[in-house]
């Protein structure tokens, strides 16, 4: 069955992301404890570009099937688990690309490289990392994973930001995140 691409962002009400997140049908990773480690010979540049083999992966339905099975563990290495493997890959910066950021409601909702969805708040917060003069935003996904908020987007998240002692913040769900760091 091919892939259909979720409707535009900006299409979507908060009912429409509720119910696309609820809908996605993710495996159920934290039940798997594998006992055998390989090495997946695979990459994830700061870009969002997977590779495998020094080769960058070209299809995208291939790239979010992996992203499913994607985990950050304690120590901040990165692996891909199946129920009877993990397999270690390099991950850059981030595993994954906040490529579009909109206000719906009291939410602000993420898409990502991969085409997820992700709605930014307590369980999903936002975090400022560098410095004032070049601030990195980073959005919590799932499984300890983290997305680098692209720099358009970045400019979105400004737009949407209120000057709070100083602090350009965005809230989302009822959290507060200031877009430099502290």
């Amino acid at each position: 069955m091919p892939y259909e691409a979720p409707p535009q962002l900006a299409d979507m009400s908060l009912a429409d992301i509720a119910r696309a997140l609820e809908e996605r049908r993710l495996p159920p990773i934290e039940k798997w404890n594998p006992t055998e480690t390989l090495d997946s010979k695979m990459r994830i540049a700061a870009d969002g570009t997977w590779f495998h083999e020094g080769s960058p992966i070209s299809r995208a339905a291939m790239v979010r099937a992996f992203s499913t099975l994607l985990v950050r563990e304690e120590d901040g290495s990165h692996a891909l688990l199946t129920p009877q493997c993990r397999q270690t890959i390099k991950v850059e910066d981030a595993a994954f690309v906040a490529v579009d950021v909109q206000r719906k409601g009291d939410a602000l909702a993420f898409r990502l490289n991969t085409d997820d969805l992700v709605l930014a708040g307590p369980d999903n917060p936002l975090q400022a990392r560098g410095d004032a003069e070049v601030p990195a935003i980073y959005l919590k996904v799932r499984h300890g994973t983290e997305a680098r908020v692209n720099r358009s987007t970045w400019l979105q998240l400004v737009d949407l930001a209120e000057d709070l002692d100083g602090v350009p913040r965005v809230s989302s769900q009822g959290a507060t995140f200031p877009l430099v760091p502290q």
